[in-house]
């Protein structure tokens, strides 16, 4: 169970009998930046999840994807678009575009070249939209695909795309602790598939996906959090956002619903299959513009 708290709206999961006291959580309303799949496909492979040999589905993928952008919208949130580049098909990933913290933008620099462009872009639409506070970095990382915000820490992976180098980077830049954590797995190769932030420093991981070292680092920061089990992760179940009380995740990571509606979260399921096929699903859709 996590420690006491104060929440508004309800949410009683079936099994918490009426003499036990209830589980409530706050959604707060949100801004998101996501880029359609218009031009989505598979023709090279820069992570283990994609195989060139598989065909796309773009309707498919298309469809999923708008399914994705109105939950959120239904949800109350506020969804922005960026428009696709025919030679980037990666760009529907739009988490690995930027951070964004306080009004401030942390640009992007891919590790590959086949996404590289899509860095520019990126800054370009938040110039054109008033932002002014923007650094464009010196080294590698590849936004919130390797960046993840707490409360209280910035939370870093490294291992196979960001650079540590890019941590001081981020750290100088927004003035917050940021914490680096090591990615073992290839299947994990961003820290958004590997862990996910529920509210404050509240948050789920997969442990086999870190060296032993950063487990324990998890281990003391977050002693309450949802540990998620093999079949999860590779269901890309850590792959999630949140808003605080809808926690909206890959539709196969079954294992995942009834310990979330344990802590009072209400899971909303999605299937974004199509786009698994490129490494990616809910939060790699998803980059969040935090005021």
């Amino acid at each position: 169970m996590v420690g006491e708290r104060r929440f508004s709206s309800a949410l009683v999961p079936s099994r918490v009998s009426r003499e036990e006291p209830s589980l409530r959580r706050d959604a707060t309303p949100r801004r998101y930046l996501m880029c359609p799949p218009a031009h989505f496909k598979v023709t090279y492979s820069i992570n283990p999840w994609m195989d060139p040999t598989k065909p796309v589905d773009l309707p498919l993928a298309h469809a999923q994807w708008e399914d994705l952008r109105d939950r959120y919208r239904a949800l109350g949130h506020t969804v922005e678009t960026l428009t696709p580049d025919p030679g980037l098909p990666d760009m529907v990933f739009a988490a690995n575009g930027a951070l964004v913290v306080d009004g401030r933008v942390l640009g992007a620099r891919f590790a590959y070249p086949e996404r590289a462009g899509e860095a520019e872009i990126h800054l370009d639409w938040f110039r054109s939209h008033g932002y002014q506070d923007i650094h464009e970095p010196s080294h590698v990382n590849e936004g919130e695909g390797d960046f993840a915000v707490t409360a209280s820490y910035i939370l870093a992976g490294r291992g196979f795309r960001s650079s540590p180098l890019s941590h001081d980077e981020a750290q100088e830049f927004f003035g917050r602790p940021v914490i680096g954590l090591d990615l073992v797995d290839p299947r994990y190769y961003h820290l958004d598939t590997a862990l996910s932030v529920l509210d404050g420093d509240e948050v789920m991981y997969y442990p086999d996906a870190f060296s032993p070292g950063s487990r324990g680092v998890l281990r003391r920061l977050f002693p309450d959090a949802l540990i998620a089990d093999g079949p999860d992760a590779a269901a890309l179940g850590l792959n999630a956002v949140s808003d605080g009380r809808h926690v909206v995740l890959p539709q196969a990571a079954t294992g995942l619903l009834a310990p979330l509606r344990d802590r009072g979260f209400e899971p909303v399921p999605m299937d974004l299959g199509e786009l698994l096929k490129g490494g990616g699903s809910v939060k790699c859709c998803t980059q969040e513009l935090r005021p």
